[in-house]
């Protein structure tokens, strides 16, 4: 009976701590954004463009992360759009500090003469 009892106390025990490592994270908001570049923007200033953005991560305390790629889709349905961004922030207030930050308006100086079109969704991270 005290081995049952014993197994009992380590079994709770050990998904008590189970559960609490296992809860879901704090909540995230990502901010995605597409560009597509104007044809005459060249492969040089396009990539200033996208070292221009990738700085902000480190440089602007409200980006928690940033990941970026360009688009190779086999299907056909970017309708142009060649970059995507996503960006982490921690609430709604941090994203819109972020956008007021000097360092964002930097950039958009520097995107402004090469972007084309630009496409954004912002959503809270809905965890499985």
């Amino acid at each position: 009976m005290k081995k049952l009892l014993l197994m009992l106390v380590i079994a709770l025990s050990t998904t008590s701590l189970f559960a609490q490592h296992t809860k879901a994270p704090a909540t995230q908001l990502r901010h995605v954004v597409l560009f597509s570049f104007k044809a005459s923007s060249t492969k040089e200033e396009v990539a200033a463009v996208t070292k221009a953005f990738n700085n902000l991560y480190g440089t602007v305390p409200q980006v928690k992360n940033m990941e970026w790629g360009m688009n190779m889709s086999p299907e056909h349905l970017d309708q142009g759009f060649t970059h995507c961004f996503v960006l982490t922030f921690s609430s709604e207030k941090d994203l819109m500090s972020y956008q007021q930050e000097p360092a964002h308006k930097a950039f958009q100086a520097v995107l402004k003469p090469h972007m084309d079109k630009v496409f954004v969704v912002d959503y809270f991270v809905t965890p499985k």
